[in-house]
């Protein structure tokens, strides 16, 4: 009786170390932003051999180390990036993001702080053995992605810039490799800017009192609501004159021209929806601009895919 008894226990123990190990995994991935990272690879594979490299073969861009190389560094950054800042934010998402939160739980501090480190270090590394040039750009990157975090983040309107900026730079770096300067490029840059830039506002607009209590000083909370969403519709307004010349000057065509011509209609509902002022009309709008971006990556794929055909 006694050893079904030890039989069953060790098993149960099993069990709960199996668990508490898989809860440490995904803890970890949810710490380091992995899905993120996952996003912003493909993207970056789309934009770079769709957008800034369209004279290459795929045999030839397959086979581009070099490419490769930077690629990878970027998402071994990014991943130490999302360390570094749940590290800042951790009392913060105790409120804001309780359930993600608790799962990090799973892991003692000091451990993010180890992978914070190794990542870095492995990125630089990779990054030496490409070229000088591409260490310095990665250690700018680094630098900035610690600074926003430690400091950056607490500063009105620096803050949604820099988030802004650091999450379009490895794009702007993939542009300046391939010396892809065009008007279609730098129109396309500026409207994911700016709606980058919105959503990043009405993200704050969701946390403005949890933003208060941190020291976190954030346009919704210096300006307060009503100015914050006349900030907002005046951005999506800009953005949609920037689609309209993308459309009728830049002779775009394909899926992209489907996109920001139906790109038009959503920032229409997004604003009718900030003009309805509530906390749920502000949730559907940050996650329809989110899926929208994510819309017009897979409309490059397609258009790229078309166009070499």
């Amino acid at each position: 009786m006694n050893s079904e008894k030890e039989t069953f226990q060790s098993k149960n123990d099993v069990s709960k170390s199996l668990f508490y190990r898989f809860s440490q995994f995904v803890g970890f991935l949810i710490g380091a932003r992995f899905f993120v990272a996952v996003l912003l690879t493909f993207a970056l594979y789309v934009s770079t051999f769709f957008l800034f490299n369209q004279d290459e073969t795929f045999r030839k861009f397959v086979f581009d180390f070099k490419v490769h190389g930077i690629i990878f560094c970027t998402v071994i950054t990014i991943l130490a990036g999302g360390i570094i800042n749940q590290f800042y934010d951790l009392e913060k998402d105790h409120i804001v993001k309780p359930f993600r939160t608790r799962i990090q739980s799973f892991i003692k501090q000091k451990y993010f702080l180890y992978a914070y480190l190794a990542l870095t270090l492995i990125s630089l590394g990779v990054a030496w053995m490409i070229s000088h040039k591409v260490f310095v750009f990665f250690l700018v990157y680094q630098f900035f992605m610690w600074f926003y975090s430690h400091k950056l983040s607490r500063i009105l309107i620096i803050n949604n810039l820099t988030f802004v900026s650091l999450t379009l730079y490895p794009f702007f770096g993939m542009m300046v490799y391939y010396e892809t300067f065009s008007r279609k490029v730098m129109l396309m840059a500026i409207f994911l800017f700016l709606i980058l830039l919105c959503i990043d506002i009405v993200k704050d607009m969701l946390t403005k009192s949890v933003d208060k209590a941190f020291g976190y000083t954030t346009i919704p909370n210096y300006f307060k609501n009503k100015n914050t969403q006349v900030i907002i519709i005046s951005l999506l307004v800009i953005t949609m004159a920037v689609s309209m010349k993308l459309i009728t000057k830049t002779g775009i065509s394909g899926f992209m021209a489907y996109y920001f011509a139906g790109g038009l209609f959503v920032l229409i509902l997004c604003i009718y929806l900030l003009l309805n002022a509530s906390r749920r009309s502000k949730f559907f709008t940050l996650n329809i601009l989110r899926f929208w971006v994510f819309v017009g990556i897979i409309a490059m794929l397609l258009n790229g895919i078309e166009s070499k055909l």
